[in-house]
C-alpha cells in the first residue's frame, strides 16, 4: 500500500483534528490529533525539513539552512495539488472511528524518504512515507487546519532572519 491522499480537518465537537490517510488501494486510516499532539508533531516535521540532504549540504550556517527550508517550501507547494477532491475510501482496516495518536516516531525508508509513524498509546498505528513535496504539503495542511481550529498556535517554518527586511538603498524600477 502506498500513500494516495491526505486530508486534515477540524472536528469542533471533539476539538481535535482528524487526519485522513488514503492509500492507493482505497484503504483509509482515520487519526485524531489533539492540540498537544499537533504541537509535538510540528516540531518533528520542522526537524524533518531541516534534515533534508539539500539543506544540510548547502546550508553552511543556521541562517542559510533556514532560508533554504523556506525556499524549498515555496518550491514544493508550487508542485502540490490542493484542489483535487479527496476520494472516498473503500475500506477502513483499522476501524470506522479515528485512532487517538499518543506516540510519534520518525525514520527514513530505503529510498531516503522521511517516515512518520503515528501510534496510539496501545495498538496499531500508521507509517506515512513523505518525500520532500509531501512533507511540505503536509506542513501546509497542518498550518491551515490549525488556523481553522482557532487554537492560537503559530506553526511557523524556519526562515532567514533577513526575510522581510528591506535592503538598504533598495529602489523600485519601473
Amino acid at each position: 500500500m502506498r500513500l494516495h491522499q491526505l486530508k486534515l480537518e477540524f472536528n469542533a465537537e471533539h476539538d481535535r483534528l482528524v487526519l485522513h490517510v488514503l492509500t492507493d488501494d482505497g484503504a483509509e486510516i482515520l487519526l485524531w490529533l489533539t492540540r498537544r499532539c499537533v504541537k509535538l508533531l510540528w516540531g518533528v516535521l520542522v526537524k524533518m525539513l531541516q534534515a533534508s540532504p539539500v539543506v544540510q549540504l548547502q546550508g553552511a550556517t543556521a541562517e542559510a539552512r533556514d532560508a533554504l527550508v523556506g525556499m524549498q517550501h515555496e518550491k514544493a507547494l508550487q508542485g502540490a495539488n490542493f484542489s483535487k477532491p479527496y476520494e472516498e475510501a473503500r475500506e477502513r482496516p483499522l476501524g470506522a472511528d479515528p485512532i487517538l495518536i499518543g506516540k510519534i516516531q520518525t525514520g527514513r525508508d530505503p529510498n531516503g524518504n522521511n517516515v512518520l509513524t503515528l501510534l496510539p498509546m496501545n495498538g496499531q498505528g500508521v507509517n506515512i512515507a513523505l518525500d520532500e513535496t509531501l512533507l511540505h504539503s503536509f506542513c501546509k495542511l497542518m498550518q491551515n487546519a490549525v488556523v481553522r481550529a482557532e487554537w492560537d498556535l503559530k506553526l511557523e517554518l524556519p526562515q532567514s532572519p533577513l526575510a522581510g527586511v528591506p535592503l538598504e538603498g533598495a529602489r523600485t524600477l519601473n
